[in-house]
This record gives C-alpha cells, structure tokens and sequence, in this order.
C-alpha cells in the first residue's frame, strides 16, 4: 500500500498553521494585557478582538488552503447564484454595521469603560465592557444590559464623565432656630469627609479639598445650611445621596443637633353677631 506524501505534508501545513494561530493569539492577548497596565481605555479590548477576529479567519482559509479547501470556499461565495448571494449579504448587514459601529465607537469614544451613562431610552448604568457586536451595560439594579453596537452609535447618550473627572451633587440640610450653627455646620463637614464616596473636589490654592458647609438663609421654620459633595463618575448619584443623607441624619441626632418639622402658626379670630334691634 503506497502512502501518499502530499497528504502528509498537508496535514504538517495545517498543525503548523494551528500552532501558529494559538501562538498569535497568546502574543496577542499579552500584548494587550501589557498595554493595558500602562494605559485603559474602551478601544483597547475592541481591537483585541478584532486582531484576535483576524487571526482566527486568516488561520481557517489558510488551514483550508492546506487542503486545497479555498478553491471551493471562493466558488461557494464568488461563484454562488444571485440568490445565495444577496442571502448571504443580508444575513452579514447587521454583523457588518455592529462592527462598524463598534470601530467608530473606540475611534470617537463617547464613553470609556466605567463611565456612567443614560440613554436616550432611559436606561441608566455603567458601562462594562464591548465586543465585537455589542456594548454591556451594568444597571442600577446590577442587571447586565447588551446593546448591538450601531443601535448605540446612532443614540442620544448622557454621559455623567465625558471628559471630566469628578461629579458633584448638592445637598441642603435643616436645622432649628436656636441650634448652634457652628457645631452644626461642623457636624456636617466632618461626616460628609466620612463617607466613602466623598472625595476632595474643589480646587484651592492649597490643592482640591472638600466641599464647605455654608449657612445660606433663615426659612420659615429653619436654618438652612447647605454643601456640595464630590465624588468618582463611575458611582451611582443615588448611593450618594441616599449614603450622605443617612450619614448626616444620624450625626445631627447623635449631636443633638434639631431638624425641625415644617410647622403653620394659625391664628383663629372669633367675631360675635350683632343682632340689629327693630
């Protein structure tokens, strides 16, 4: 029984083309992994994937080729009916546009990887991470929306941290006439440095610091003092609001320190009747 040798050859052709691809796709994700540590950003694990994308179907028609398989693959595609063809070229519309999108997404960069959007559908969240096809989503409720990449790039987005670094909110706070203010507005200052997600944000000669505590205006039924507090864009406003609020509530009592009730003086004004005489 003779052996035919080309077979064998072509078989060595396809294993090295095998170890070949395994080893560009190792070069290719440390390479990136190293790029990463130095520098992040949205557009980096994109084009990961498209190289690793590249890689993976180069290797195939090459593997193929080893088997004098390319020849029919680019009759299957080239030589194929009218309909085959407009079958295949619709069925690719949408990869081809999620791709797209994509590219034109990492090139611009509306958003990178931890900011905090809202999209024009009212879904709100951080984004996590994108692929080829689409971008992932982490909403407030830690549920993982996917969304295709050319529906992404052809919305209306709100971003919380485009091109800035911190994001502020501000909170007023109500204490009763008589209160000492002082202590108050002291309270406040230091339980809002406290909190894990305040950050030092307002620029001074000294260097960012934190927010003030400033004593704004006598109200019908309190004092008002009022602060701003900066924190990180990725976190949520409303673990904020809702952790400074806690924080100060509790610090104010512990102090014994009033937050008065809203309250109407009402004066009742009782008038006899006069009875007219005949």
């Amino acid at each position: 029984m003779k052996f035919d040798k080309s077979i064998l050859i072509q078989m060595a052709v396809v294993v090295g083309i095998v170890a070949l691809m395994w080893v560009l796709m190792r070069v290719n994700r440390i390479l990136f992994r190293e790029i990463r540590k130095k520098q992040e950003g949205l557009h980096l694990l994109f084009f990961e994937r498209i190289n690793k994308s590249v890689i993976l179907i180069g290797g195939t028609i090459l593997a193929l080729s080893g088997f004098g398989g390319l020849g029919s693959v680019w009759k299957t595609f080239l030589g194929g009916t009218a309909i085959i063809s407009a079958v295949l070229a619709f069925a690719a519309q949408d990869v081809i546009k999620d791709v797209l999108g994509g590219l034109m997404i990492s090139i611009y960069k509306p958003f990178e990887i931890g900011n905090r959007v809202e999209l024009e559908n009212g879904t709100t969240g951080i984004i996590q991470d994108i692929t080829m096809r689409h971008v992932v989503i982490v909403t407030l409720e830690n549920q993982r929306v996917i969304i295709p990449n050319s529906k992404l790039n052809a919305m209306i987005i709100r971003n919380y941290s485009y091109h800035t670094t911190n994001r502020s909110a501000q909170f007023s706070f109500h204490i009763a006439y008589g209160s000492d203010v002082e202590k108050a507005m002291n309270v406040i200052r230091q339980t809002v440095k406290a909190s894990p997600y305040s950050i030092p944000g307002r620029n001074t000669k000294n260097g960012k610091e934190y927010g003030d505590v400033y004593f704004l205006a006598y109200e019908d039924s309190s004092l008002k003092l009022v602060t701003t507090v900066y924190y990180k864009p990725a976190i949520a406003s409303e673990a904020v609001i809702s952790d400074i609020n806690l924080r100060v509530y509790h610090a104010l009592h512990e102090n014994g320190i009033e937050i008065p009730f809203p309250y109407i003086n009402v004066v009742q004004k009782n008038t006899g009747n006069k009875e007219e005489s005949q």
